[in-house]
């Protein structure tokens, strides 16, 4: 289990070298492949290469009626008046729920005796060739690898959001 500090390191460490040219789809599933490099920290020239998919599910509107439901429970009076300011201000107030599905199945791992910097640029100019639109290609910390695979999930909601909100804006379901 990782300490507060190497939580920290790993958000503070991860870095996207190749990002996906395609957002999160609006109306239906994205399959994202990833290839995280992270560096073993015990030898010196051992990289670690992991290969996944990330399944992100359609976006789901959440309407300000909706929202304050789930503001409510266990709330009390100052909740409720939150929920009521939320629910009168309702075309302002619009929200995507984002599902995320990574399987450990679908990783694949493999050590390369090679640092960290050429395994990623080896690997970054060959997916630069593939090119790709639902790859990307990042580095971070080998104990914590998964924390780099969530942060960049995160960033790829906040870049996708204004684009998926735009699309149902379009479609008259905002």
């Amino acid at each position: 289990m990782l300490s507060p500090d190497d939580f920290t390191y790993a958000l503070e460490n991860t870095r996207v070298l190749l990002a996906p040219s395609q957002r999160l789809d609006s109306f239906g599933t994205s399959l994202f492949n990833y290839f995280l490099v992270t560096e073993e920290m015990d030898a010196v020239n051992l990289s670690r290469v992991r290969e996944g998919h990330i399944h992100a599910e359609r976006p789901q509107i959440i309407t300000p009626q909706n929202m304050s439901k789930l503001l409510l429970e266990g709330f009390g009076d100052q909740g409720q008046r939150f929920a009521e300011q939320i629910s009168a201000q309702g075309a302002r107030f619009a929200f995507l729920k984002y599902g995320f599905r990574v399987s450990k199945s679908d990783i694949r791992s493999y050590d390369v005796h090679e640092s960290l910097e050429n395994v990623a640029g080896k690997l970054k100019a060959e997916l630069q060739q593939k090119s790709e639109p639902l790859t990307a290609l990042l580095t971070g910390v080998d104990d914590g690898w998964e924390v780099c695979l969530l942060k960049f999930m995160i960033d790829l909601i906040s870049s996708s959001a204004p684009g998926n909100l735009g699309d149902f804006r379009e479609r008259g379901m905002l």
